[in-house]
């Protein structure tokens, strides 16, 4: 008895540690794999790895640096729950053979913010015949400047920290994503099934439809009033502001929004909330109607706070094809007094030799932007503004300038 007992004792000792080694080297050449595959978008840090014999397999101190990004997503804990220590090492023996039901979670992730969160070639080389977004939410006196990391850390939010659940069951895919101080989203999609071979094709993975809900923490009311205190507007207009572009964006498309759908959009940048709609990955327009007549009764299923909102729909209409920008008028070159004060035009290519004067730019919208310069860029330049007794630089694109003026005395002739 007691050898049998000293045999079980050992052999159970050589088949947790032959479990523990086996998931680590299982892992690591998984990860590794995973990191070949990435290794031309970023680079991958696995951490440290762990294991548990009821099915899990950890990974602490995990970072994903994209080459796009100019700082790493930070991941302090992944844990993959497969239910069973046999569903484990089948899942990682043959990541294509996914169990009914595993669970994906990523717990205190984080990445810090910057005033330019992309690298430089990344934005060098705009798509000039690209479609007019759908959202254009500009917190500059440019609205061509779309909202960016710069705005929200001076609206006092440094970072963006969270955690993230995917769910896999026989009944439903699960996707969870909430963060500190920027909402949270929410993602039901009954009979989908993710495998390896359509995690390129979110389609293929079920019919449809799924159920997206958006929370925004309060976000919205902090981003509106901010927004319309730096571009000088009411929030009624800065909200207003985004829903013609919204409307632009779509008429670019040949689609014409309703007016709930509009009145919707105004209330979210306003406001915030919550927002339940049922969507299809499918679709072009993902689930939301398109009607070609006004008989037609179908609306999207959405809610907003609760209460349902009707008649969410598009019509079909003639494309609107976007008007070619008039060209710059020359500006008309004052004659220079040396005796007195006031502003000069120079070229943009100058603009180096005027470090800290007070300077006046005309933008390509007619929107005239003065302030101290600050610094000049290859894209951009800095105009420092005072607000509430302290300085905020603006970051101004240099191919929206049509006049560049310097207040400075004349040149003797």
């Amino acid at each position: 008895m007691k050898r049998l007992l000293s045999f079980l004792v050992i052999t159970g000792i050589v088949a947790f540690a032959g479990f523990k080694a086996g998931v680590w080297w299982l892992t690591d050449q998984r990860l590794a794999e995973a990191r070949t595959v990435l290794s031309e978008s970023g680079v991958l840090e696995r951490g440290s790895i762990s294991s548990s014999v009821d099915g899990r397999v950890i990974l602490r101190q995990a970072y994903w640096e994209d080459f796009q990004l100019t700082q790493p997503l930070q991941m302090d804990l992944i844990e993959l729950e497969t239910g069973s220590p046999i569903a484990l090492l089948t899942t990682l023996m043959s990541p294509d053979s996914l169990p009914a039901s595993w669970r994906l979670s990523v717990e205190r992730a984080s990445i810090t913010l910057e005033p330019t969160m992309f690298r430089n070639w990344v934005t060098a080389a705009p798509d000039e015949t690209a479609q007019a977004p759908l959202a254009n939410l500009s917190c500059a006196p440019d609205p061509r400047q779309q909202l960016g990391s710069g705005d929200l850390m001076r609206m006092g939010i440094p970072d963006i920290r969270g955690d993230m659940l995917l769910e896999q069951t026989p009944d439903a895919l699960r996707f969870e994503l909430n963060t500190r101080e920027t909402g949270s989203l929410e993602l039901v999609w009954p009979d989908a099934r993710l495998t390896m071979g359509n995690l390129a094709d979110p389609a293929s993975m079920g019919a449809g439809p799924l159920q997206l809900t958006v929370r925004d923490a309060g976000l919205m009311r902090r981003l509106s009033a901010y927004c319309a205190r730096e571009t000088g507007l009411k929030v009624s207009d800065w909200a207003g502001r985004g829903v013609a572009a919204l409307e632009k964006g779509l008429q670019a498309r040949g689609l014409e929004a309703s007016p709930q759908l509009l009145a919707l959009y105004r209330q979210w940048l306003t406001e915030g909330g919550e927002v339940t709609m049922m969507l299809a990955p499918g679709s072009e327009t993902f689930g939301l109607p398109v009607r070609t007549d006004s008989e037609n009764t179908v609306s999207l299923r959405v809610s907003y706070n609760g209460a349902t909102v009707p008649d969410v729909y598009l019509t079909e209409m003639q494309r609107v094809e976007p008007a070619l920008p008039a060209q710059a008028m020359e500006p008309v070159v004052p004659p220079e007094d040396p005796d007195f004060e006031q502003w000069y035009p120079d070229s943009v290519e100058n603009a180096n030799t005027w470090l800290g004067r007070r300077v006046k730019v005309t933008l390509s919208n007619e929107n005239q932007v003065e302030g101290r310069l600050v610094s000049v860029g290859e894209r951009d330049m800095e105009i420092a503004r005072t607000v509430a007794g302290g300085e905020v630089a603006y970051p101004i694109l240099i191919r929206a300038i049509t006049q560049f003026e310097v207040w400075r005395r004349g040149r003797p002739e």
